[in-house]
């Protein structure tokens, strides 16, 4: 299904753009594995992400071992259909590669912005995931730490469950032209 109300004529049929608009959260996968060709690819485009600096402040962490994943189920509010998946990425701030003084912040963006590019890579190749909290809640980052034996320098910033949707999900059309402004509020 497709989102098309506002789509320029140059980029109907854009396989890019059409990825970006049709995206959904999927919260809920089949018993199907992820091969270790469509992790690398959807890794490959994680780490195409822009970072401040080209500090690349990330680290990622692979999960399809069930009872990890049940376990990270277990400890986090939010990520209860992890255990239902049959992967999961863990992004992670690299405390070595972030910026100091007052950009020692950006390395979240960067994060943001490779976490985006999973959830894109995933849907290009037909599978779906979501974006779970971890950073910044102190009783969400020590169990992942402990669960996962990370060391003290990464952050863990979220949790991207990732499989093939059990069904398919319509996009949900998030336009709202009233909160776009011009030159000035």
């Amino acid at each position: 299904m497709e989102v098309i109300n506002y789509i320029p004529e140059q980029l109907k049929g854009n396989d890019a753009y059409m990825n970006i608009l049709n995206r959904v959260s999927v919260r809920r996968f089949d018993d199907k594995p992820v091969t270790s060709e469509h992790l690398s690819a959807i890794l490959h485009a994680a780490m195409s992400a822009p970072s401040a600096v080209n500090k690349q402040p990330w680290e990622f962490i692979v999960v399809d071992d069930h009872e990890l994943l049940t376990q990270l189920s277990e400890a986090l509010p939010y990520a209860k259909m992890t255990a239902s998946a049959p992967a999961a990425i863990i992004v992670c701030g690299n405390r070595e590669r972030f910026l100091s003084g007052v950009d020692d912040v950006l390395w979240e963006q960067d994060l943001s912005a490779a976490s985006e590019n999973i959830l894109l890579a995933a849907h290009a190749i037909g599978l779906g995931g979501v974006w779970t909290c971890i950073y910044p809640h102190a009783e969400r980052i020590s169990p992942v730490k402990r669960i996962l034996n990370i060391p003290e320098e990464l952050i863990p910033f979220n949790l991207i469950p990732i499989g093939y949707p059990e069904k398919e999900h319509a996009p949900i059309d998030k336009w709202h032209p009233d909160r776009v402004h011009r030159n000035r509020f």
